[in-house]
């Protein structure tokens, strides 16, 4: 059972990006892949064969091995780390040796007075309750294998997640034994923050993503770099913040995929105010109906 969330994380990270994907090393093998191949040896030392597939249930493998049980919101709560959180990454081994597993804990272990907490907190409605999720709603699903521009009533609730979704973690009353507590910094990301500041992402090239970002948030090839784009540029907008209009511009002039030209547009429309009309007044695109239907629809905001 892996603890991901040992250390704290750089705020401006945790508020843009789910926490195991801040430190998630399956590309990089430099933590969690030398502790697997550690156990094995320890495994193999003993006479005990094993792999690592990781297309098995790792959560429901666990589950059924008693060390845990399930959330309202879908994900795996820990009996004996994290402090019973959910901020834990299972790893099922397979082995050539029986061993007889602890009881089953294949159920929900929600307390009965948090009152559906993380189903309430979900802001586009994607977890419906006894364990079940739209994943065309959730917003981690959304940044990363979402298809076409975001849906417009989608944007706003996405809030300022770029890659990845901990809302409905943050406000569990399951986890916050463990959130309440200090941590230390984790340095090893704080140390590449920089490479996630928000323009340095929605300006970024080919060299650029497959270097500093693509070996740690590897969801997404460069030929998808248009949604990582495009959800910067939708984190821009709900941001409100006026320095990023001269950002968004640039993005709409330099992109010619009309996803992130229609998001930007948005994104401009949504700060709002008479900087962003005039820059929306400025923006031409002569090919794409889809972004002109975005850009009439962002002078609507100002």
């Amino acid at each position: 059972m892996e603890v991901y969330f040992r250390k704290s994380y750089p705020r401006s990270m945790e508020g843009n990006f789910g926490r195991c994907y801040l430190d998630d090393d399956r590309v990089t093998r430099d933590g969690l892949s030398k502790r697997i191949k550690a156990f094995r040896s320890f495994l193999r030392d003993n006479g005990i064969d094993s792999k690592v597939p990781f297309n098995l249930p790792h959560r429901v493998a666990a589950a059924r091995a008693g060390m845990g049980t399930f959330g309202k919101n879908c994900l795996f709560y820990s009996n004996k780390v994290a402090r019973g959180g959910s901020w834990t990454l299972p790893i099922a081994f397979v082995i050539d040796e029986a061993f007889e597993p602890d009881m089953p804990t294949m159920e929900i272990g929600c307390p009965d007075w948090c009152r559906n907490t993380c189903i309430a907190a979900c802001p586009t409605r994607a977890l419906k309750g006894n364990s079940q999720i739209d994943p065309r709603k959730c917003i981690s699903y959304l940044s990363y294998f979402g298809e076409g521009i975001t849906p417009l009533e989608l944007r706003e609730p996405m809030g300022m997640f770029v890659y990845g979704c901990d809302r409905c973690q943050n406000v569990c009353p399951r986890n916050q034994p463990w959130l309440a507590q200090g941590l230390p910094m984790n340095e090893k990301v704080a140390a590449k923050e920089d490479y996630f500041e928000l323009s340095r992402l929605l300006h970024m090239d080919r060299e650029y993503f497959e270097t500093k970002i693509w070996p740690h948030m590897f969801y997404m090839s460069y030929q998808d770099i248009w949604r990582w784009k495009m959800n910067v540029a939708r984190v821009m907008g709900n941001s409100r913040d006026k320095k990023y209009i001269v950002d968004l511009v640039r993005a709409f002039e330099d992109n010619t995929d009309e996803r992130v030209r229609g998001m930007t547009a948005w994104a401009i429309g949504n700060i709002g105010g008479q900087e962003a009309l005039t820059a929306l007044k400025g923006l031409i695109d002569e090919t794409s109906d889809l972004v002109k239907e975005e850009i009439r629809t962002a002078k609507e905001f100002c």
